[in-house]
């Protein structure tokens, strides 16, 4: 089996889709099967010709002062800086899985971008969500929204604190889905003899 390389992608927006708002910042953390952190990756963007800012959102970006000045300084065009990042997953050692809390936020907004600037994704369709992972570690009685960070068990969790500078919080939720990926493991690891 192909080696595979574990993506871990948090994103900054400025509203809840791609298109009318923009994706402001992205950063990405690369785990091989082992955990181990291989390279990162990240980039503030420009904004979108013609999109604008949500005003919820962008009344709860008013709330973090200095995540908001960590994603507009220097930003870069969304033309060179996701040909730039095709380039880096596809030197990754292995497979790129995208990993995102939760994939479908992340992923919508790195997939669309991926395919408006480059004409495609190396990730294909493979992402991976989390939280999913997370209800299926927990068992019953946890149902898909009860798997939440507050209902994880506080073994699997970094020391490290969100912050929303993307590639802050892509590194700690990758070490994060390494400590579930951990416990999947050892749960189906042969009995020692």
């Amino acid at each position: 089996m192909a080696r595979e390389v574990y993506v871990s992608t948090d994103i900054e927006s400025d509203g809840p889709i791609p298109g009318p708002h923009s994706m402001l910042s992205f950063g990405s953390v690369a785990f091989d099967d082992e955990g181990t952190e291989l390279d990162t990756f990240s980039r503030n963007l420009t904004t979108l010709e013609g999109a604008q800012g949500h005003p919820e959102t962008m009344k709860w970006w008013a709330t973090q002062p200095a995540a908001w000045e960590a994603c507009r300084t220097n930003p870069e065009a969304p033309e060179t800086a996701l040909p730039a990042y095709v380039t880096w997953v596809n030197g990754l050692p292995g497979k790129p899985v995208f990993v995102g809390y939760p994939v479908v936020f992340d992923f919508l907004f790195v997939h669309w971008y991926l395919h408006r600037f480059t004409g495609g994704s190396p990730f294909s369709h493979s992402a991976l969500d989390m939280k999913t992972l997370a209800m299926a570690l927990l068992g019953e009685p946890f149902r898909y929204r009860d798997a939440t960070k507050r209902n994880m068990p506080r073994r699997w969790f970094p020391s490290s604190s969100h912050n929303h500078v993307a590639v802050d919080d892509a590194r700690e939720q990758g070490l994060l889905f390494v400590a579930m990926l951990q416990q999947l493991r050892a749960s189906k690891a042969p009995p020692a003899t």
